[in-house]
């Protein structure tokens, strides 16, 4: 394990809702859990002044402002935390590198593949610079425990792969019209919100893909706003066949409209020698089957696997959402003081971002990836 960086560096905020709120609590803790020097609280922005001020108090932070510019070139930050909405990404992002800052950017990681590409340039011109982007469920001891059983070869020559991500957080069709329902604002649907969470993990275990074909689907195409029906611009759903550069193939499927489902982030990974399943939903779980064997063993979380030690050193003492955000901070951290770099970085994001963008094209088509792209 790399070690923490002894020198305190100073942390910009830019967004308090949800995903701003784990960030302060990662910032906030990744110094308790895994040791170094504790993170400076400098600059906590949103666009309410109010808010801004409250939520600085509550999270910790030094100062509050309303000017996302000057939090981001201010000499006391040296790294930067988006959790805006997303057609913000690309101009907050671009400005922070631009200052000299590291940044931590929530996903996905821009509205449009160009503006990805872009970003992805930015960073590599500045190598010195960290990028992370926030795919915290890559940083479930679990998910990482099948990234070492599968690396070992445990289960043998990888052959199939099968994935879905659904919520139900739009599937009343009485839930108003929001930004996130625009390409302006939204970008892409289930798949910039939800499927590219699953592509994540599925290039984390199965390697690159070669080829996809995929459908999208809007389920309710009108919602209310306080200027009448308004249309809904990107996919409630998406469903997809993947061939891997591997030879493996695979499925995929991610709903943001499927009734009863909170986080199914749910995949299996099929081997000639056995078999990985997860389900987000029961996150402290992995069920291994391997060959000559009848059916699965359960695993459970615990300090034999990457990251759990650091918070509890009991098996079966569940771990959680937060957690995760913690560990993906330290791995920030480690990185900014010169060990090995964090990822998925922007290099390895836009990857991400090439694989949804032609999901979201494909109509059915087959879409060739890699060189071809």
């Amino acid at each position: 394990m790399h070690d923490m960086p002894q020198t305190s560096l100073g942390v910009a905020l830019i967004g308090t809702g949800f995903m701003g709120k784990c960030h302060a609590m990662a910032w906030n803790n990744v110094a308790t859990v895994f040791g170094g020097a504790r993170p400076r609280l400098e600059i906590l922005c949103d666009a309410s002044a109010a808010q801004a001020e409250a939520h600085a108090a509550q999270f910790g932070f030094a100062r509050a402002t309303t000017d996302w510019c000057a939090a981001v070139s201010d000499p006391s930050v040296d790294v930067v935390s988006i959790t805006t909405p997303n057609g913000m990404h690309r101009a907050m992002a671009d400005a922070a590198l631009e200052a000299g800052k590291h940044v931590w950017l929530e996903k996905p990681m821009a509205l449009t593949l160009s503006d990805a590409e872009a970003m992805a340039g930015l960073a590599l011109a500045r190598p010195e610079q960290r990028t992370l982007l926030g795919y915290n469920y890559l940083r479930n001891p679990s998910f990482r425990a099948a990234q070492e059983m599968i690396a070992r070869g445990e289960i043998g020559e990888l052959r199939s792969f099968r994935g879905v991500y659904d919520e139900d957080y739009s599937a009343d069709p009485a839930l108003p019209w929001s930004w996130r329902m625009t390409h302006e604002g939204g970008g892409l649907g289930a798949l910039g919100d939800l499927g590219c969470h699953l592509v994540s993990q599925m290039l984390a275990l199965m390697g690159p893909v070669a080829e996809l074909t995929a459908m999208t689907q809007i389920a309710i195409p009108e919602r209310a706003s306080p200027e009448g029906m308004r249309p809904v611009e990107n996919e409630d759903s998406a469903l997809a066949l993947l061939r891997f550069e591997s030879g493996a193939q695979g499925s995929f499927a991610t709903s943001r409209v499927a009734r009863g489902r909170k986080c199914r982030l749910q995949w299996e990974v099929h081997g000639s020698e056995g078999t990985i399943v997860f389900d987000q939903e029961a996150m402290n779980e992995l069920w291994v089957h391997r060959a000559g064997t009848p059916g699965f063993t359960r695993h459970l979380s615990g300090p034999g696997q990457p990251g759990f030690a650091a918070f509890c050193p009991a098996p079966g003492h569940n771990f959680g959402f937060n957690e995760q955000k913690v560990i993906e901070a330290r791995d920030l951290c480690v990185a900014i003081a010169g060990a090995v770099p964090a990822g998925p970085d922007f290099a390895a994001g836009l990857e991400i971002e090439r694989i949804i963008h032609a999901m979201a094209a494909s109509g059915g088509q087959p879409v060739t990836l890699g060189d071809a792209t």
